[in-house]
């Protein structure tokens, strides 16, 4: 039997894979299909398997809230020829409310235990997002707070990208275009198509129309996900359209 650190070791190890398995089934990286609901099932399946036999662990009820908090607005997420749908433009009576009546119960099991870790925080996130019934309800402050602790926690170059969305819906899109430009310079993040996303997005909001077109087109040649190429390429020709 491993000791007490391997099984924490290996455990940490599985969680990381069913967290990756899911993510390529909820937002498919390369192909037509915006998403593959065999992988993001199965990943639910065997975290709930996960959870069943280890019940009181917190990351484990974080990974699985996450993933089904997630997993619910996955009927919004696409158009009739399976076009993107952002979060923001969602029909968000779409989404599943019994997964996240489910989900937002397991949030608050998993941090019950005290002790907090990432899946945990992803997961109040989601749940933040997922309480919303309208965009312009959702608590970007709170969202700000949780990705704050996250980031100390994490050290990871996509949740400080992350972090800086919700700082942009806070405090302004300069701000946020000063958090990615410092990514820019750290170079964890160089040559991925979110991180060029995520600066056309706050280009348009601040109205520096021609930068998001500029933005908006790098992140679709660099992106292999077919319908996000398609949903990056539409967005900068709106804007090219509308300076014409």
């Amino acid at each position: 039997m491993p000791t007490d650190a391997e099984r924490d070791e290996r455990l940490a190890s599985v969680l990381h894979v069913l967290y990756l398995i899911f993510s390529e089934g909820y937002s498919s990286s390369v192909g037509e299909a915006l998403n593959r609901p065999d992988l993001s099932n199965e990943a639910i399946r065997l975290t709930r398997m996960l959870h069943a036999q280890l019940p009181s662990d917190g990351e484990i009820t974080g990974l699985l809230a996450l993933m089904l908090l997630t997993d619910a607005r996955r009927l919004a997420r696409t158009g009739p020829h399976g076009e993107l749908i952002p979060l923001d433009e969602q029909d968000r009576t779409k989404w599943d409310q019994r997964l996240i009546a489910e989900g937002t119960a397991l949030v608050s099991a998993a941090f019950a235990g005290g002790l907090i870790g990432s899946y945990q925080l992803q997961a109040a996130i989601a749940a933040v997002h997922d309480r919303a019934e309208r965009a312009e309800d959702t608590n970007w402050r709170q969202i700000l707070e949780l990705y704050t602790t996250l980031d100390a926690i994490a050290k990871n170059p996509m949740v400080r990208l992350n972090r800086a969305i919700a700082v942009a819906m806070v405090e302004g899109p300069a701000r946020g275009l000063e958090l990615v430009n410092a990514l820019d310079v750290d170079g964890a993040l160089e040559g991925h198509y979110r991180l060029d996303a995520v600066r056309a997005h706050f280009y348009e909001m601040s109205g520096d129309d021609a930068r998001a077109i500029e933005s908006f087109r790098a992140a679709a040649r660099r992106t292999a996900s077919i319908p996000e190429r398609d949903y990056l390429e539409m967005k900068a020709a709106k804007l090219a359209s509308k300076r014409r």
